[in-house]
């Protein structure tokens, strides 16, 4: 129970951040922060092992500071994605 906890709040957290980089927290509440830090952590971890560079993410319970800089890299990329759709630009 306590893992969910935390993953809501560091998801939250990791979108919320991403948001800010990407200028879009105007346009995003609460509830899409935690899905985009969450969904963002899953992209996050699976560009890291793709490349090869390996690394964790905030969805395997690991909630160190390197976790956080995957997930985080993983939010900021969904949100570019996001953007360029959108509005045909990353922003």
């Amino acid at each position: 129970m306590i893992n969910l906890i935390l993953w809501l709040l560091f998801g939250a957290l990791v979108g919320w951040l991403a948001s800010i980089v990407m200028r879009t927290d105007a346009q995003q509440g609460a509830l899409l922060n935690i899905i985009v830090g969450i969904v963002g952590a899953f992209l996050g971890g699976f560009l890291f092992n793709l490349f090869g560079v390996g690394g964790s993410n905030i969805n395997n319970s690991d909630f160190s500071l390197g976790a956080l800089l995957v997930s985080f890299i993983g939010a900021v990329v969904l949100l570019g994605i996001v953007n360029l759709f959108r509005r045909g630009r990353v922003r």
